[in-house]
């Protein structure tokens, strides 16, 4: 633990480097912190935090920047900021007027908060334990490939593509329909997946012949993952100059697996992960939290180590209050 001083001088190194991204000196730090010290003072202050590993001088006679070790610590010591009442009330207005199925709401939002924080955004659907049916319907896509679009009472919507032995009527998709939605709707898959109405004699062949593979599909479409959104890629190559790095993030962000690992896991609260401790060199750091039934969805942003944290958390905080809100509302 680093005395009041020390912990200030570090304070204003990290977010004066943070405005500028350039080396900050000793004055800058005198000027930004408050403190009624001289510039020798903060000299040897800096000095001493170098020897912690919280600080470096890129050049000799250049100012100091932070380390991971330094980002680290000031983010363990901080608190979040307080937001402009006209952020506040941009996410409040978002929210208020945002009617969409879940889908589409989760989508929004990763913009949203890109918009908000000019970083790219995540948001990861939240699971539930029984995800309940609400309605089923089947389009015909032309010759044997039917879409099954599933509606949970959630809000979710799944679609997925079955083909047929066989080219269906409009009528013979209807009679399908009206089976399937009547077996399935106001109940999960499981208690469904038994019931005797699916494999009815008195249905007529080429209806049950529709019935059999759809029934099949839905059923394979329950415990899938859970939804990713991935928002503000277009901003990229404004946070990195170095476009090996922008085509390393570009590849990882299309990989849902790395994407959800980088966010964490629901039961982490709010988290601040950088670099190293990403399980990679990268310039990096990601700021994420939790949201849902449970906690179970996250949202967060993803940007270089040089990002204003107290702000982003507070941001990443509040939208993920918002969504939670909005989800319990349409539930």
């Amino acid at each position: 633990m680093l005395d009041d001083r020390k912990a200030r001088v570090l304070q204003a190194l990290v977010e004066e480097y943070v405005v500028t991204g350039e080396p900050v000196s000793s004055q800058a730090i005198v000027d930004r912190s408050g403190l009624d010290v001289s510039s020798a003072t903060v000299r040897s202050e800096l000095a001493r935090l170098e020897s912690y590993g919280f600080a470096i001088q890129p050049h000799t006679s250049a100012g100091r920047i932070p380390t991971n070790q330094g980002y680290r610590y000031y983010v363990d010591h901080c608190s979040p900021g307080r937001l402009r009442s006209a952020t506040q009330e941009r996410i409040r207005k978002f929210f208020s007027e945002v009617h969409r199925e879940v889908s589409r709401l989760l989508k929004e939002t990763s913009g949203l908060l890109s918009d908000i924080t000019h970083l790219p955004a995540v948001v990861i659907g939240p699971q539930t334990d029984v995800e309940r049916i609400h309605a089923i319907h089947l389009v015909h896509l032309g010759g044997r490939a039917v879409l099954v679009v599933t509606i949970a009472e959630n809000g979710q919507v799944t679609q997925q593509v079955v083909t047929l032995g066989f080219e269906p009527t409009a009528d013979q998709l209807d009679e399908a329909e009206r089976v399937i939605e009547r077996v399935y709707a106001g109940r999960d898959r499981d208690e469904a997946s038994t019931d005797n109405r699916l494999s009815s004699t008195d249905l007529p062949d080429l209806v049950a012949r529709i019935i059999d593979p759809v029934h099949e599909e839905i059923q394979r479409g329950g415990g899938g993952q859970p939804e990713l959104f991935v928002g503000g890629t277009s901003q990229l190559a404004d946070l990195w100059a170095d476009l090996a790095i922008v085509h390393r993030m570009l590849d990882l962000l299309e990989r849902d697996s790395d994407v959800q690992a980088m966010l964490g896991e629901s039961t982490d609260g709010t988290s601040v992960r950088i670099g190293e401790e990403l399980g990679d060199t990268l310039d990096l750091a990601v700021v994420s939290a939790p949201f849902g039934p449970g906690g179970s969805g996250r949202i967060g942003v993803i940007g270089p180590m040089r990002m204003d944290y107290r702000r982003t958390i507070r941001v990443v905080e509040k939208v993920g209050e918002n969504l939670e809100e909005r989800l319990g509302a349409d539930s």
